[in-house]
């Protein structure tokens, strides 16, 4: 068992088993200072190229904040149009000889289409409105500036000038809840009446713009509590007789952030509340303090809101005559018939009417024969804009 030992001895000792000179290296040695000597080379790389990235494939974009549009801001001004007949006469390059050296009138010139109809001033004009937590609702401007002057339809006065025996407004209520029957009013009844618009439409902003567009006046319906309330309910917000100021607030600043560019306000249904002076009072006050006006609709007897709005003078009147009080096309035109009569006899005269088939079709028939009567159709808003 020893003989195997003792000849790897011999064979050890005669130099057969002695290791070659790569099994001599420190082995640990040479792998760290290569290691350290890849570190090195890619550190001096990457200070040279300037590449964070080491190599990897990669994009560089700028990110641009998107703005949030602001309404008000953005919205396009009012058109300044020649303000007299001297501006108008320089801006077109004519001279006009005049008798005996008389200079221009210094009227207002009215601008109008190429059609005729009267283009109203942009909605919302940054003047008189501001941006609150339910849209953009109308305020006091500068000067004493007034939303129901801003976005007043101008009277056009009958062809050739000739003076007019009366005049009347109409203003017709309840659109924007029935797509149809806002589509027959705006196609069907004259550019001068004023249109009025319920809170509640779900293309409100655009049925409210293309009724501008076209040259109609429009206004703000306000629900307003009856006697039979929540029986007879006029919908979500309803201004009530018995509500606490913070919850008449809230719902009023609901109200006029519906739809910019209207000149004023008028009740729906509302009896009970425009029978409540200490009720109605706040609400007209806040009103007036935004630059409209009010329009009790003529519905309810007793209502007392003109008188309050006159003790806080704020600009408000009632319709002399609700036109379909009774839907029946003899009644409707008795009604229409009544406003003739009062406007010959006092100048002007003021009726309330509702969007249904029927009143606009009368409406629409009776408007053809008022220009051959010398009668003059205007909008609702002339009654505090110009004098009867």
């Amino acid at each position: 068992m020893t003989a195997p030992l003792k000849g790897a001895k011999a064979k050890a000792g005669k130099g057969e088993g002695k290791p070659g000179l790569f099994a001599r290296l420190p082995l640990m040695r040479v792998a760290l200072g290569f290691a350290a000597a890849v570190a090195v080379a890619v550190a001096l790389y990457a200070g040279l190229v300037h590449d964070p990235y080491g190599g990897e494939p990669h994009v560089v974009t700028t990110i641009v904040p998107r703005a949030v549009p602001d309404p008000i801001a953005e919205a396009p001004a009012a058109p300044r149009g020649p303000a007299t007949a001297g501006d108008l006469e320089r801006q077109a390059g004519v001279t006009v000889v005049r008798p005996a050296g008389a200079g221009a009138p210094g009227s207002i010139v009215i601008s109008l289409g190429e059609s005729g109809d009267v283009r109203l001033a942009p909605a919302p004009d940054p003047r008189i409105a501001e941006q609150t937590r339910f849209g953009v609702a109308p305020r006091l401007g500068t000067g004493g500036l007034k939303a129901m002057q801003v976005y007043a339809r101008p009277v056009v006065p009958l062809p050739g000038g000739a003076a007019a025996k009366g005049r009347i407004a109409i203003v017709v209520g309840g659109l924007g809840i029935s797509q149809s029957a806002t589509a027959d009013a705006l196609a069907r009844l004259p550019r001068a009446m004023t249109l009025a618009f319920a809170p509640y439409g779900s293309d409100l902003e655009r049925n409210v713009a293309d009724a501008r567009a076209a040259g109609h006046e429009v206004m703000l319906q306000a629900p307003m509590e009856p006697f039979d309330y929540p029986d007879n309910d006029p919908g979500p917000h309803t201004l009530l007789a018995s509500a606490k100021p913070g919850d008449t607030a809230e719902r009023l600043a609901w109200l006029f952030g519906r739809f910019p560019g209207y000149v004023g306000i008028m009740n729906f249904m509302g009896a009970k509340l425009t029978a409540e002076e200490n009720a109605i009072a706040p609400i007209l006050r806040e009103i007036g303090g935004r630059g409209l006006f009010f329009l009790d609709d003529g519905s309810s007897p007793r209502s007392v809101a003109t008188g309050a709005a006159e003790k806080m003078r704020v600009p408000a009147r009632k319709a002399d005559v609700v036109v379909d009080a009774t839907l029946t096309p003899a009644a409707i035109d008795a009604a229409l018939a009544r406003l003739e009569k009062q406007a010959t006899e006092k100048g002007l005269a003021i009726g309330s009417a509702s969007a249904l088939p029927l009143t606009v079709d009368r409406l629409a028939r009776w408007s053809q024969s008022l220009e051959a009567k010398g009668i003059l159709l205007v909008p609702v808003s002339s009654a505090w804009n110009a004098a009867p």
